[in-house]
């Protein structure tokens, strides 16, 4: 019987629920979808007692650890999909408890033996290798032509009358490598402002959940004055919508999540520097970003290039549905 005439594909896309873990787990669920006919279910566990603060291997993973609602039970699907540390003790469970049937993937690196997975797909960056390895240039991204098309559509009533060219900045924050404090915000506020004011352009600003209050308090400050848009977390989020029409994108350095869907785009991408000591990966992944002729530092101008969109996502579903072939 061929794929065609087949049942669809039953696919767990897992993880915490955070938005940028669950797009990667998401988005490369619905790229398989999209080539081959399947069902996607969301999962969002948590656990118990604090479970999940542990090390994934001090956490037994027991269905009765989680929190309620998570919604992990048999009948399990013929592919499940986890993004982040929260879902490895079950992701490292789900060959046994499917009797061999459930298609084990994970994005991101496991930190630990690959065996218990049929294929990770880490950033190239990382430098993971192995045989179930199959490593991409940034992240799964929920973010195609046609998403950006579709978001290009519901929001071009409200931005498409900007002056351009219309400039993207999307704003991370605090993690272990990177930092964006009050002055520092203030610094890049004022060097993105000049650049628009330059380009007779308009601004389109949307922060993350990781942005400071004082980072984001300094830099609507500076930049509420420009035409545009600044995204004050109410009503419906404009992300897709900033992307899909901006002539150029700004992200700062301290995402792999921001810059991959930014480079979805083939618009130029500009590359916000942060405070902190960064790290040797983010650096790995910036030059590639770069030798791919995807983006450049923002040296304070807007500058024009072009590129082919980077399309990993679909590259990694094309190489799972091969795998997932060959083994069944």
């Amino acid at each position: 019987m061929g794929a065609a005439s087949q049942p669809p594909l039953t696919l767990w896309a897992v993880s915490d629920g955070r938005a940028g873990i669950e797009a990667q787990a998401l988005g490369l669920a619905e790229a398989v979808a999209r080539l081959r006919p399947a069902e996607v279910a969301v999962k969002r566990i948590g656990w118990r007692w604090g479970l999940g603060q542990l090390p994934a291997a001090l956490n037994p993973g027991l269905p009765w650890t989680l929190a309620p609602g998570s919604g992990i039970a048999p009948p399990w699907p013929d592919i499940w999909i986890a993004a982040g540390r929260a879902t490895l003790p079950l992701s490292r469970r789900m060959r046994t408890r499917s009797a061999g049937r459930t298609f084990v993937v994970q994005t991101q690196d496991p930190r630990g033996g690959l065996a218990d997975f049929d294929l990770v797909v880490p950033p190239l960056h990382d430098g993971l290798s192995g045989p179930s390895v199959f490593p991409i240039a940034g992240a799964p991204t929920r973010l195609t032509a046609e998403r950006l098309a579709e978001a290009a559509g519901v929001w071009a009533e409200r931005l498409g009358p900007l002056p351009r060219p219309r400039v993207a900045a999307i704003i991370g924050g605090r993690s272990k490598a990177h930092d964006l404090p009050e002055a520092h915000a203030r610094d890049l506020a004022l060097r993105i402002r000049r650049a628009v004011e330059t380009a007779g352009g308009s601004l389109l600003l949307s922060f993350t959940r990781r942005t400071p209050e004082p980072a984001r308090r300094a830099m609507r400050e500076v930049l509420g004055g420009l035409p545009g848009l600044i995204w004050d977390d109410r009503g419906d989020n404009p992300y897709f919508g900033f992307l899909a029409l901006a002539d150029a994108v700004l992200v700062t350095e301290d995402s792999t999540n921001l810059a991959t869907d930014a480079a979805a785009t083939g618009r130029p991408v500009h590359i916000l520097p942060m405070a902190g000591a960064g790290s040797e990966k983010f650096r790995r992944f910036h030059a590639d970003l770069a030798g791919r002729g995807i983006s450049r530092p923002f040296t304070g101008s807007l500058e024009s290039w072009s590129y082919a969109p980077l399309a990993e996502t679909e590259r990694s579903a094309r190489e799972l549905l091969r795998r997932y072939d060959a083994q069944v």
